[in-house]
């Protein structure tokens, strides 16, 4: 089997931007456009499939009340209102212009949209829709975006098998034939531990018509480990936040990748694929050689004349495997040599 006719597969990653941009374009002193642009140029540059951010205003997705459900060691808000405040100035303009950069870049285009003027305007402009774990229960609101006849990724974080699978009804009953659900678990960041990726067997047996991914919110470490493992498990997308500098303050950064982060995961899963190979066992090309090699032939124990029968005593496996394999014992023994044939011969049928 030829190296270029192994067929690479790696999943397709989705870089989540989110609303990281706005920190970025504040620390370098930029606009938050600008700073979102950079975002998709280093993503593109990475070899991501996808940029995604966050469609949402502070008023429509949380009461002022809310309590911050994070880290507030990373993150130090207080309340869900105040972070979603800071962070919701881009509208269907900015986005638009992001959906076309993306694409120009090469790259798909998708927002998760937590309210339903932005699943309205955003219609027009995400290559597929992403529902956030948060709205899972929120059935009125997937019917709404399910009726659009786009695909929908899901995440499924915090929530129980009945509810993955009330809201999987809600999309195929729309008419939604192409379903993504993403392994999540609504933690920030998520301890190694706690990540659970049996998970993703887990739907992949109870929803064998959909494809499952996994959502990540563990903080990355040197080797990428969790993503290469979601993978091998079976996770055909890849989502993970995204950020320029993980040492900014900030919501997200402390558990999203860099660009850095983003190529290792991408190799890695380049690796996975190569080294999977196929699940046909045959002889692979690089095999031809040491197999004849490194099997055994049957070899003469002694020196033998012409005419001599041949006995079991009189023969030996011994490598390479050039000659008669041992698998034909029975059938040498009886016969004849036709010449002289010194000690150590490996036999060949013209020779018996």
């Amino acid at each position: 089997m030829n190296e270029e006719n192994i067929k690479m597969n790696r999943p397709y990653v989705i870089a989540e931007m989110g609303v990281n941009f706005y920190d970025t374009a504040k620390a370098l002193n930029v606009s938050a456009l600008e700073a979102a642009k950079m975002y998709i140029d280093a993503a593109s540059e990475a070899g991501v499939d996808c940029a995604k951010f966050q469609s949402y205003k502070a008023g429509t997705i949380v009461s002022k009340n809310s309590p911050a459900y994070w880290d507030t060691t990373k993150e130090p808000t207080k309340t869900q209102y105040e972070l979603f405040l800071k962070h919701d100035h881009f509208g269907e303009a900015e986005y638009r212009e992001l959906c076309d950069y993306a694409h120009s870049k090469g790259m798909q285009f998708t927002s998760t949209p937590f309210d339903y003027a932005s699943a309205d305007y955003l219609e027009s402009m995400v290559d597929f829709y992403k529902v956030s774990s948060s709205d899972l229960s929120n059935l009125p609101f997937i019917r709404h975006i399910a009726k659009k006849g786009k695909p929908v990724y899901m995440s499924v974080g915090a929530a129980y098998i009945s509810e993955v699978d009330e809201a999987v009804r809600i999309l195929v009953e729309e008419g939604c034939e192409d379903i993504v659900l993403f392994h999540c678990v609504l933690s920030y960041p998520t301890d190694p531990k706690d990540a659970n990726l049996e998970i993703i067997s887990t739907l992949k047996k109870v929803f064998p018509q959909v494809r499952v991914g996994f959502s990540d919110h563990v903080a990355p470490d040197d080797t990428m480990m969790t993503l290469a493992v979601a993978y091998m498990l079976g996770a055909e997308v890849i989502e993970k936040h995204f950020t320029l500098d993980k040492t900014l303050s900030g919501n997200d950064h402390y558990h999203a990748g860099d660009p850095e982060d983003f190529k290792k995961a991408i190799a890695n899963f380049k690796w996975i694929d190569m080294v999977k190979g196929r699940p046909e066992k045959t002889v692979l090309d690089c095999e031809f050689v040491p197999r004849k090699e490194a099997r055994r032939s049957l070899v003469l124990t002694r020196d033998m004349k012409a005419g001599e029968m041949l006995k079991a005593e009189d023969m030996m496996p011994k490598r390479p495997g050039t000659g008669i394999s041992p698998q034909y014992t029975d059938i040498v023994i009886g016969r004849v040599v036709k010449c002289d044939l010194p000690e150590d011969t490996i036999l060949t049928w013209d020779m018996v």
